[in-house]
């Protein structure tokens, strides 16, 4: 069967068989996935809080023991010295890193941002000379976007690159910032206007180059083992050869980068969120109150219930959209794409999905890890606790890669243009739901079963989401982008919708398969979540609903988008009891 588009999922169902599950992970990957958990354990855990304490050398010399080991390879064919390993692993890889705190953001935007550009745009001489030494670790890599007056504007950056008399360089000048790595990276993927150019282009800038001058670290909230730093560039010599790709290219280079990062960032929050909640379940089932274990408190069970729940729907979305991915990546090859260029234009096509998942990856885990500093109570707040560090490092991740803000914009106008460009018909359906809103909800059937249920609510929710794309689109045309608090609304119906969906579809298919015991333990998560993505899409429904419409339309909507978000109700005190019981006694997190 031919996978969906990005973004498709609006309007059109998905088979459980035509998903890839945590649970079908091979041998190898899963070999790949211990290895960086020992990693981590012997090279990174010990020292983490030296590594919070910005020792540059530190973090420098542990992201090389990374590259020794061929950890920093793993998205990099076997020609330049990497694994070539497939984009599910890629993501299994960044998942486990995302445990290491700030030794994560080092070693992936190295990995990711900071050498991938070069792989996918740059050409076979520039491969051999630097993506190779990026994938042993010999070189450490960093991306140089933003600017003082350039963040989420990329394209009003001001740094300058001006061709030398002789043709053989260009002369660079401007400054970055935030830039992630800057204090010991080896390698600069730099983004520039030639001349009086409109548009970025794209060089590799070496730190030895003249005139490439460091700033001191920055003094972050978190992350603080990572190197922040400003870079300045005063008048130095890019040889013509370090161009990537062409002239101009810069900006969709960078925006293809970012969705990559966006995706990728998703994988990453799950090893922290992981990490997080089994700090939380080993401290609850040490400390006591009341001489009874806190772990017994129906509360606190709550809290791991919840955190649980969020992150194995997470974790269901993140890897179905990877093997979309994947399959993309494989087709694009057959037909004779250059490795480089198959890989980051199947990324680069599912770019509504990597922003829904950057928006609720980086969420997730802000939920997850205040909860655990909740459960460690005064604890928690205390430097000595990884739950103090947890709290403080997530936080960037929903600034990181694009802010959460843009992403829920660029989720729905994507998703939007992709219909109007004719990559699949959107406007046909969300046109005729609107027409027929009041009968257009599926209803129960005769000896419907528990997936079935729960897939037709979820394919109710979608035609509530299409509803209000139509309406939306047609009442504000080419201004419906200035209707922000609407198309955050429609968003975060989309975020839920594709996740829900995500892991009804794996605990179908884990059901289908027998991949799993206790299925019913898994039918709680389903139970719960989609319980209670109702509730968001019904209220963030409502209220779009009365901010673009009055009168007899905004009745006749609100009752019709009311029914079609509206689910049986659930007894979630027990599911999550059951759920949090089952964590307690594991002792980590384990589902």
């Amino acid at each position: 069967m031919e996978k969906l588009k990005s973004g498709e999922f609006l309007v059109k169902s998905t088979n459980s068989s035509d998903i890839f599950i945590p649970e079908e992970y091979t041998e190898e990957q899963l070999m790949i996935a211990h290895m960086i958990q020992d990693f981590l354990d012997a090279e990174v855990n010990p020292i983490v809080a030296k590594l919070d304490e910005g020792n540059r050398e530190l973090m420098a010399a542990t992201i090389r023991k990374a590259g020794e080991l061929g950890l920093m390879g793993i998205a990099i064919p076997e020609e330049y010295g990497g694994f070539e390993q497939d984009f599910v692993t890629q993501m299994l890889a960044a998942e486990n890193i995302g445990a290491g705190y700030s030794f994560s953001v080092a070693f992936m935007a190295s990995t990711g941002i900071g050498t991938l550009p070069i792989m996918y745009y740059g050409n076979e001489e520039q491969r051999q000379k630097y993506v190779t030494k990026l994938a042993s670790g010999e070189f450490i890599g960093a991306y140089c976007l933003t600017e003082p007056d350039a963040g989420s504007d990329a394209n009003s950056g001001k740094t300058q690159a001006v061709l030398s008399e002789d043709g053989k360089h260009y002369i660079l000048n401007g400054q970055k910032m935030w830039i992630t790595n800057a204090g010991f990276a080896d390698t600069h993927v730099v983004f520039a206007k030639i001349a009086n150019d409109r548009v970025l282009s794209a060089f590799i800038v070496e730190k030895t180059m003249p005139g490439v001058e460091i700033g001191p670290d920055e003094k972050k909230m978190g992350i603080k083992g990572s190197s922040t730093c400003q870079i300045y560039y005063n008048d130095v010599k890019v040889p013509v050869e370090n161009l990537i790709g062409r002239g101009g290219m810069g900006f969709r280079i960078a925006l293809n980068i970012l969705h990559m990062g966006r995706i990728k960032l998703g994988a990453n929050v799950i090893g922290a969120a992981k990490k997080s909640i089994s700090d939380a379940v080993k401290y609850a089932n040490e400390r006591k109150q009341f001489n009874v274990l806190i772990s017994t408190f129906p509360t606190i069970k709550h809290k791991i219930a919840e955190q649980a729940i969020r992150t194995f729907a997470l974790e269901s979305a993140i890897y179905r959209a990877s093997h979309d991915i994947d399959c993309l990546m494989k087709k694009y090859k057959a037909e004779g794409m250059d490795k480089g260029l198959a890989a980051i234009e199947a990324i680069a096509h599912y770019a509504v999905e990597a922003a829904l998942l950057k928006v609720y990856g980086s969420e997730v885990l802000d939920f997850v890890v205040d909860e655990t500093v909740q459960i460690h109570g005064g604890m928690g707040y205390s430097a000595e606790m990884d739950a103090d560090r947890g709290y403080r490092d997530s936080r960037i991740n929903r600034i990181f890669e694009g802010t959460n803000e843009i992403n829920r914009l660029l989720l729905v106008e994507t998703a939007i243009k992709r219909g109007m460009k004719g990559d699949f018909d959107m406007a046909g359906p969300a046109k005729e739901f609107y027409e027929n809103m009041e009968n257009c909800r599926i209803n129960k059937k005769d000896g419907e079963n528990f997936f079935e249920q729960k897939l037709r609510y979820i394919e109710n929710f979608k035609r509530a989401a299409l509803i209000l794309i139509h309406k939306v689109s047609d009442k504000y045309e080419k201004d419906m982008l200035r209707e922000q608090e609407i198309i955050n609304n429609i968003s975060d119906m989309m975020i839920q919708i594709y996740t829900a969906e995500s892991l009804t579809l794996r605990v179908k298919k884990i059901a289908e398969t027998n991949a799993k015991p206790n299925l019913e333990l898994y039918k709680d998560i389903v139970n719960v979540l989609v319980y209670e993505a109702a509730a968001v899409i019904s209220k963030n429904a409502k209220d779009a609903v009365f901010s673009m419409t009055e009168g007899e339309e905004s009745e006749k909507m609100y009752k019709a988008l009311k029914d079609l978000s509206c689910v049986e109700g659930v007894n979630t005190k027990d599911a999550r009891r059951r759920i949090a019981d089952f964590l307690i006694d594991k002792g980590e997190y384990k589902l």
